[in-house]
């Protein structure tokens, strides 16, 4: 499936988990993607996939001028900008008392105030071309998860500064769209891994009974909601979890 056949796109924390397997799968689709990562070693090894479609730009994308200079690269090594995804998000799991002010810091700048800088530093291009941006949202903040409240009022700010973009932006034809994705990443893999029994019983929650892996299952919806075959959605929210959380 080529659907993405010419497009170029940006993709935060794009050299490793679920950004890394959203690089590969873009590639693939026939896309040029810039990757956006603070791991240097990552970036080297994602752009030997394919040396002439994955560029790396080494970046804390919490530094405004992260987001203008990969702009600038996308368009100066890939002659435009067709697409946007903020996937890239750091932050601590504590109890709401525990958290401090660094730890808000920390998951608002590298959420959702890093998302608005790219926005707005992709608006220009995206508007020529008629481009479309995929951010990321939450199961965990839909649902009040414990110990995620810093990060959950980041991923929740996020969908609501999606909603307003999507309708402020449909008259220069920019789509925005949110992906709160359920995945079999690193992590989990590992937490799978030391502790087989809790995964199982986690699991069998999910209608699907299982967790997404980053490139068969979660790449592929951030493909479509960057693809013409979407071009009549914007200010949506996919849950792509397995069905365990189901919007109204």
């Amino acid at each position: 499936m080529k659907n993405l056949e010419n497009q170029v796109i940006i993709v935060t924390g794009g050299a490793a988990g679920i950004g890394g397997a959203l690089t590969r799968v873009f590639v693939k689709r026939g896309a040029s993607v810039l990757a956006v990562d603070i791991d240097e070693d990552a970036g080297e090894e994602i752009q030997k996939v394919n040396t002439e479609k994955i560029a790396f730009l080494k970046g804390d994308v919490s530094k405004k001028e992260v987001a203008q200079e990969a702009v600038d690269m996308a368009v100066s090594k890939f002659g435009k900008l067709t697409g946007l995804v903020n996937n890239a998000h750091a932050s601590r799991q504590k109890p709401l008392m525990e958290l401090t002010s660094e730890d808000w810091d920390l998951s608002f700048n590298t959420g959702f105030k890093a998302t608005l800088n790219f926005m707005k530093a992709a608006y220009a291009e995206l508007k020529k071309n008629k481009g479309a941006i995929v951010n990321f949202g939450s199961g965990a903040a839909i649902s009040g998860q414990d110990n995620q409240a810093s990060y959950a009022a980041a991923k929740e700010a996020i969908r609501g500064l999606s909603r307003v973009a999507a309708n402020e932006w449909a008259k220069d034809n920019i789509r925005v769209n949110i992906v709160c994705p359920l995945a079999l990443t690193e992590g989990v893999a590992q937490w799978k891994e030391n502790q087989p029994e809790q995964y199982k019983q986690v699991a069998s929650k999910i209608p699907l009974k299982h967790f997404g892996d980053p490139q068969k299952d979660i790449a592929p919806v951030v493909a479509f909601l960057l693809s013409k075959d979407s071009q009549y959605m914007t200010g949506q929210t996919l849950m792509a979890d397995g069905g365990d959380i189901k919007l109204r």
